[in-house]
């Protein structure tokens, strides 16, 4: 169905789509190129919201040069209007002779519609093409459109035999500076990074991108139930922080609110933050990849009530004997109980090993 060129144009398109890794949100990353009798006549990326679509880019690059010609682009084109127009009606304007897409658009707002209308204007459609690859780039954006909530990646340090921290809490530095600086790598391509009142009270983290460079900084959100933050606290340094709560007294909000935080109160029957409907509230903010980085016991927590997609572990080599573990969980009945996940990668970085392990092979 598709050939060895059409291969090479769509991955020249999820190259370009991946330029938008760390700036897109909450817009999915889309890369286009447009090809005719064999030669490259335009390309393009969407860079940010608002922005133009990169089909857009890529038929003004292309001018005259687009009628006739093939067009591959990871994400189905849009058929609503939203901050910018259509752009299968650019498309079809364009009078472009076939149109290749990696995979559909989840967004109920699209949905099969865009390629539907392509093909009743009478252009060439398909659909499929390195469909998995552009899945991942978009893996975020597609958990929101399909369940309402970001992808959760769990990120954590420990040594071979599984510790995170010394008894007394102590945890800096595990890993090496190649491992610190590739988790930044991680945080700086998700929405917004999450963490709790624990590691703040232990570590004092910024809890920012600063390993990497970024056009751009995560949401930064804090799990607190009982409101103990320090206002100076590093993690609220320049506002901007989300704290989510079971209980705002007054006064600790107004001073939190003052120094440019906002506070959600979300409760649960055991009076902790209500851990599913913080992710469902995340994502009603156009939060696609939520980056977590916490203690054990908010880690255990998570993992307990469903809300982790996979696991992103730096092993250093070397041990910490009885002391902090990665997760408080409890052991379960049997082996054939227990939490399986799917390994997706083993890398070597720097000195370190970065295990990324998934509880389900997609988002939905």
């Amino acid at each position: 169905m598709f050939t060895a060129a059409d291969h090479d144009q769509m991955a020249r398109a999820l190259q370009l789509a991946a330029q938008g890794l760390y700036t897109t949100t909450p817009n999915p990353r889309v890369g286009c190129v447009i090809v005719r009798d064999g030669e490259l006549v335009g390309e393009g990326w969407h860079r940010q919201a608002g922005e133009p679509h990169a089909e857009a880019l890529a038929l003004a690059q292309a001018g005259g040069r687009a009628r006739g010609a093939t067009v591959y682009v990871t994400l189905e084109p849009c058929s609503h209007h939203g901050r910018t127009p259509p752009c299968v009606d650019a498309l079809i304007e364009a009078r472009v002779a076939r149109v290749i897409a990696a995979m559909e658009d989840p967004n109920p707002a699209v949905n099969g519609q865009g390629l539907d209308r392509l093909r009743a204007a009478g252009i060439d459609v398909r659909c499929g093409l390195l469909a998995n690859e552009a899945r991942e780039l978009n893996i975020g954006f597609v958990s929101r459109m399909a369940r309402g909530r970001p992808w959760v990646r769990l990120k954590a340090a420990a040594s071979l035999d599984g510790r995170t921290a010394l008894p007394d809490g102590r945890s800096q530095w595990l890993t090496g500076e190649a491992a610190r600086a590739d988790g930044h790598a991680w945080r700086a391509r998700a929405c917004a990074v999450l963490t709790g009142i624990g590691t703040v009270k232990d570590d004092d983290p910024q809890m920012n991108v600063r390993h990497v460079a970024t056009p751009r900084q995560p949401l930064r959100v804090l799990v607190d139930s009982r409101l103990e933050v320090n206002p100076a606290a590093r993690l609220l340094e320049g506002g901007g922080t989300l704290i989510v709560c079971a209980a705002a007294p007054r006064e600790r909000r107004r001073d939190l609110e003052a120094l440019g935080c906002e506070v959600l109160e979300l409760p649960n029957a055991h009076g902790k933050v209500d851990l599913p409907a913080l992710l469902q509230a995340l994502g009603a903010r156009g939060i696609n990849e939520l980056h977590v980085e916490a203690g054990y016991r908010l880690n255990g927590s998570m993992l307990r009530e469903g809300c982790v997609d996979e696991l992103l572990v730096y092993l250093a080599p070397t041990l910490l004997g009885n002391a902090i573990g990665l997760f408080d969980l409890l052991p379960p009945e049997s082996l054939d109980a227990r939490p399986r996940l799917h390994w997706q990668s083993v890398d070597r970085i720097g000195e370190d090993l970065r295990l990324l392990a998934r509880f389900s092979p997609s988002a939905e």
